[in-house]
């Protein structure tokens, strides 16, 4: 079977999508190819951001041409991402907002119910004015019906030519042209593709990949491996094909030796995969495809991981209605396939054909290997044959997505960059045109091995801005010198970190409209995109429901005490060995380091934190721990130094205030050796709260226990 993707290729879809051509949506395929055709606004990609900014320019009175590469309207968020990535609810307005509702009109319609009854699903709300959960052919139903009642002309299987697609006047774009021919001239452009080929090839500046924590100052950007505690091997994994033997080779799915330095720079984005849309309804169920080249060997990681215990396979089948799911990844080997698109940023179709397909048959053989081979544990297994793929989705797709998650590609880089330093507000972001407030969120980037032989993922950030932050209508429009005629609300210019934030589906659709008024306001006065009068776009926006300023509570960002800034020898979670899965935060007022571990209150007695340390002569020191004290934590938490005259075993109230610095309690004194191993171990065991594990400090004692 060849993966006929939906943003390139399929002949099946326009069948599928026949109801709405009737509609006039689809209608302009149907010109000779080689015409020039010709509006106010020329948007490539039919993504959320594309429609919505083709229906706010129609709405303004522009006339608008709307370019999809594939068939299917709506990128993502009818692609399989039903369990919306909103972060905080109240700064979605505008035609985001309405969007939702209208989904929400859908489910209150108790027809809508097939497989199950609105009472029995939990997140369907009866008084809620919007749904923010839905199926993934609903959430395209809405976007072709928008398309339709806006009479908006829609170029489907229309690819831009990258080799001479653009043809610029100075620093305007003038005309753009697609691999059939066609050709399209417009007042003003935006691109709206998850790629950003229409503003590469018009010479627009971008990056790919990383940067480095020192390029705008921040602290989560560049290699990361030692925040990277989410999604990772809690239990070790030999990464041999024969286990511990280095001379055997690699096992599929590991690259390479050590990363580099934390916070340097590289070439390596984050993971993609495709959202599951998976149903567990016997008449709406369909078996895991086995892909033709399926290889067991390329699970032979995740089944080395599985046979230590680990469990964790189901822990984001996040429920949408009628029995359905968005899957998506979880864990240290899931639906991610880490480290195998590096080249389709900047690849040609035949490159990204066959990176999409590559991942398409990774994550069919995941599913298949988990439901079929023996290796999997029998409990696991039973569970994931009540699954299958659900039957009434994508049905032009044999039930599979056709929209692959890229989470990341190219980036412009404008006049203004946004970075961690404005999702945080550490710097003000000025000329807002709408909010953003997910977590800072990048997936693993590559698998490699450690000196010890175990494999292990890299790149891993979840950190929360602390409440909700402005985009900037600067990060939306490139250097005016570069092109002055050119929006781009999808790859905008951000750093790797910020955009794991801004870049959710509902702030592509809050941008998108933004871009769409900018482009009618500058054609009306004729000025650059980079020109206008930003105090009449912003008339404009909230008359039109856009929300620029958040008025609730914030947490102030916390920074941690830094472990250079304390004497003696400090022993960051960072540098600290975990067994079982723990979650990494920042929320709280005072810890040390970049941010401290808990044990999610589960799984009492299967977690600890074990922290070595060399001392570097021989004598007495005091033993010190550092957690975020709060109500909700365990009374009893047990901590076992391990020193030159044995082991001792203290019992921590993580409830109190720490007595030094708010932050440490000390666990008393011990005599150590530069010849005997030291290390300090903190565990969950029968745990009556959550258990913390921030940092140990070994200060040199004055005084013999």
């Amino acid at each position: 079977m060849k993966y006929q993707r939906d943003r390139y290729f399929s002949f099946i879809g326009v069948l599928f999508a026949g109801t709405f051509f009737l509609l006039g949506s689809f209608h302009a395929n149907a010109e000779s190819p080689g015409k020039v055709h010709s509006a106010d606004i020329v948007i490539y990609g039919g993504t959320s951001a594309g429609v919505v900014a083709a229906v706010q320019a129609v709405r303004l009175g522009k006339t608008v041409i709307l370019i999809e590469p594939g068939v299917h309207l709506g990128g993502l968020t009818s692609g399989g991402l039903g369990y919306t990535d909103s972060g905080n609810k109240t700064v979605v307005g505008g035609m985001a907002l309405a969007y939702y509702q209208r989904l929400k009109t859908i489910y209150d319609n108790s027809k809508t119910w097939k497989w199950e009854k609105a009472e029995e699903f939990k997140k369907y709300q009866p008084k809620k004015k919007a749904i923010w959960v839905f199926e993934p052919h609903l959430a395209e139903k809405v976007y072709e019906e928008l398309v339709a009642e806006n009479n908006i002309p829609v170029y489907r299987n229309e690819r831009l030519d990258l080799k001479c697609g653009v043809t610029k006047k100075a620093n305007q774009i003038i005309e753009i042209k697609m691999e059939s021919g066609r050709r399209f001239r417009g007042k003003r452009f935006i691109d709206a593709t998850y790629e950003g080929d229409l503003m590469a090839k018009a010479g627009v500046s971008y990056t790919v990949g990383r940067e480095a924590n020192s390029q705008y100052g921040e602290t989560m950007n560049g290699v990361q491996k030692a925040r990277a505690v989410s999604h990772q091997f809690f239990n070790p994994v030999s990464a041999y094909l024969v286990p511990g033997d280095r001379s055997s080779g690699l096992l599929p799915g590991v690259h390479g030796d050590d990363p580099g330095e934390d916070g340097t720079a590289d070439h390596r984005i984050q993971a993609y995969c495709f959202r599951m849309c998976l149903s567990n309804h016997p008449e709406n169920r369909v078996p895991f495809p086995k892909p033709k080249n399926y290889d067991p060997l390329r699970y032979e990681l995740l089944a080395r991981y599985l046979q230590t215990g680990w469990d964790g396979v189901f822990n984001k089948f996040d429920m949408i209605p009628n029995r359905k799911t968005d899957t998506n990844n979880h864990g240290a080997f899931s639906t991610d396939n880490i480290g195998m698109n590096y080249d389709y940023p900047e690849g040609d179709y035949k490159t990204r054909e066959r990176i999409i397909n590559e991942h398409r048959d990774y994550e069919q053989g995941f599913f298949w290997f988990l439901a079929n081979d023996p290796r999997v544990p029998e409990k696991i297994q039973t569970r994931m044959n009540t699954w299958g793929l659900a039957k009434d989705e994508f049905l032009d797709n044999e039930n599979w997505p056709h929209q692959l998650y890229v989470r990341e590609a190219r980036r412009m880089v404008s006049d203004f960059v946004m970075t961690e330093n404005h999702l945080i507000r550490k710097l003000e972001t000025f000329k807002p045109i709408g909010m953003g407030s997910y977590n800072m969120d990048s997936h693993n980037v590559q698998r490699y091995v450690t000196a010890e032989g175990f494999a292990r993922n890299e790149g891993d950030i979840q950190v929360s801005p602390g409440g909700p932050y402005p985009v900037s209508y600067s990060a939306i429009v490139p250097q005016e010198k570069e092109c002055a005629n050119l929006l781009v609300p999808v790859c905008l210019s951000s750093s790797h970190i910020a955009y794991g934030s801004i870049r959710m589906e509902p702030v592509f659709m809050i941008l998108g409209q933004s871009a769409a008024t900018a482009a009618c306001q500058s054609i009306d006065h004729q000025q650059a995109v980079q020109n206008i009068d930003y105090q009449l776009l912003k008339k404009q926006l909230l008359k039109d429901g856009q929300v620029l300023e958040y008025t609730g509570p914030y947490r102030k960002p916390r920074v941690g005490i830094a472990p250079k800034s304390l004497p003696g020898i400090v022993i960051d979670d960072t540098q600290a060995t975990m067994k079982g899965e723990w979650s990494r935060s920042s929320s709280s007022a005072i810890f040390v380091g970049p941010s401290y571990l808990h044990d999610a209150n589960k799984s009492q007695g299967e977690k600890s934190v074990t922290f070595e340390f060399k001392v570097p002569q021989d004598g007495f020191y005091e033993v010190r721990i550092s957690y975020a004290h709060n109500p909700n934590r365990a009374s009893n938490v047990p901590v076992t130094i391990y020193h030159s005259d044995g082991t001792e075993t203290k019992i921590v109230n993580q409830k109190k205030i720490p007595t030094i610095k708010k932050a440490f309690v000390s666990l008393g004194t011990y005599r150590f050796s530069t010849q005997t191993s030291a290390k300090v171990v903190i565990n969950n065991k029968q745990a009556n709260g959550y258990v913390i594990a921030d940092s140990v400090w070994i200060v040199p004692a004055k005084k013999e226990k």
